[in-house]
């Protein structure tokens, strides 16, 4: 039988317990509200006017640089925006975009290469050819790891991502590029690897010592669209969501 003493270690284990679990329903509650599925918003997200660039079922907002159709080698598997295999050509968004914050995660086969492309326009022979690269690489095995500009996360030939930013080939990394006025910002991985205005004194000196210095209208758009590259290698998106500012 227990004693006074014993029932009132009881009530409050048993009153400590109850509040445990309240804290428990609290936090999942909270947790579905604030974060969505793969390829989804959440309420948040919705009323800060996110939109999804893929709904994990189709890839209706996309289309192949200098062409109205698809090529089939893009393909969505298992709720994966996946290039399959080589030759299915760069691709960029239907709509164009000036003022934006983009997130997405991206996941690249051994040794192999891609990149995200801003301010692509169709004036030129290739999506690049205006266009600044966000890239994405196999930083290990990749022959274009020889650069520090040319590994994942940086700002392709122009600046160069810190180690920290950095995930092995075949795990998913979350990039956020914000374009506001010019300036651009870039997060991989939660690490920032890039806070630079286009055009300013800074980036014209960088543009100067890179590959681009000849490219006549590199990085000059007010807008453009948003590109992703077929560099011959497998690679894989999701989440792919944009906020216009």
């Amino acid at each position: 039988m227990l004693n006074q003493h014993d029932h009132l270690r009881l009530k409050v284990k048993t009153m400590l317990h109850k509040i445990k679990m309240a804290i428990v329903a609290i936090s999942i509650g909270a947790s579905s509200v604030a974060f969505a599925a793969d390829n989804q918003l959440s309420a948040q997200e919705k009323s800060a006017g996110w939109q999804l660039l893929f709904n994990g079922e189709d890839m209706s907002q996309w289309r192949n640089f200098k062409s109205d159709t698809l090529n089939p080698q893009w393909r969505v598997l298992e709720g994966i925006m996946t290039l399959s295999a080589k030759g299915g050509g760069d691709i960029l968004t239907k709509k164009r975009y000036q003022n934006f914050e983009l997130v997405l995660d991206w996941k690249i086969a051994k040794a192999g290469n891609s990149g995200i492309f801003i301010l692509a326009d169709e004036l030129g022979g290739a999506i690049y050819s205006h266009a600044p690269e966000i890239q994405i690489l196999d930083n290990e095995r990749h022959s274009d790891n020889k650069i520090d500009s040319h590994l994942s996360g940086s700002i392709y030939d122009l600046l160069a991502s810190p180690s920290t930013a950095h995930k092995p080939a075949g795990e998913w990394n979350r990039v956020r590029i914000k374009l506001n006025n010019k300036h651009l910002e870039v997060w991989q991985n939660g690490v920032s690897t890039t806070s630079i205005v286009i055009g300013s004194t800074s980036w014209n000196a960088l543009v100067k010592n890179s590959k681009f210095a000849t490219w006549q209208g590199f990085a000059e758009g007010n807008a453009g669209h948003i590109g992703l590259q077929d560099h011959g290698d497998q690679v894989w998106f999701k989440n792919l969501k944009i906020r216009e500012l």
